[in-house]
């Protein structure tokens, strides 16, 4: 495990399998000290031994504990991840409008608490390879078109990525790239495996180890070349 004052610290919010754990792991392989925060931590205890990364039971809708757990992360924080979203699905007459208010703050309030948190972390720290840290925001193709009986995965998708893009614009000149990731289709795990037609179109679905790999190469992104957005969709998908 990295020296918890020594090496850069990493935050995922929202952790999990699939994506959040190829990330993860690709973190602890570059050398990050890692701590994987989520409400529910039962089945991240394979993951945090193989990663040695530290576990933090967290609501991310909760903005005291957000910016109390962001506070006080030892050494330097050099990466924080937003993942958590909530979709509340029905037609729009019939949608409850607490439960809708509920999976917009999941999506979109949560990751303002991290990016407000983080960036006041990232702010106060030296800069170190051309910038003071990475805010990454996972996101969706809701984000950018609105899907019939899916309003609140929408609103919420909307808000995170106008989030990011304020965000981007404001940090960017001081050093700390932001950036909205669009998860344009399925994300490959055992629990989802791929469509019927994969045997025709195979990597029909995302590689979530794929994914991962594009979003590290955000973290060393040369700063001249700074991505605020980046689209990753499977070769089959239709636009």
């Amino acid at each position: 495990m990295p020296d918890q004052t020594h090496a850069p610290q990493a935050l995922i919010i929202g952790a999990g399998a699939g994506l959040s754990a190829s990330f993860a792991r690709a973190l602890a392989k570059d050398g990050f000290n890692l701590h994987l925060a989520a409400r529910n931590l039962s089945n991240l205890g394979q993951l945090a031994a193989e990663t040695g990364a530290e576990l933090h039971q967290l609501d991310g809708t909760n903005a005291e504990a957000v910016a109390a757990l962001v506070a006080g992360l030892p050494g330097e924080l050099r990466v924080a991840c937003y993942n958590p979203s909530a979709r509340q699905r029905g037609p729009i007459t019939e949608l409850d409008p607490e439960t809708v208010r509920k999976a917009v703050e999941v999506t979109s309030h949560g990751a303002f608490l991290l990016g407000q948190a983080a960036a006041r972390r990232m702010l106060a720290q030296e800069m170190r390879d051309n910038r003071r840290g990475t805010i990454l925001f996972t996101g969706a193709s809701a984000g950018v078109k609105g899907f019939p009986m899916s309003a609140p995965f929408a609103m919420g998708k909307f808000a995170q990525r106008g989030l990011a893009q304020s965000m981007a614009r404001e940090l960017h000149p001081k050093g700390i790239h932001v950036a909205w990731i669009n998860i344009d289709g399925g994300i490959r795990n055992a629990s989802r495996p791929e469509r019927v037609e994969a045997e025709d179109n195979p990597d029909s679905m995302l590689n979530p180890d794929a994914i991962a790999r594009e979003y590290m190469h955000l973290i060393h992104q040369d700063r001249s070349t700074w991505s605020d957005e980046l689209t990753l969709r499977p070769w089959v998908e239709r636009f």
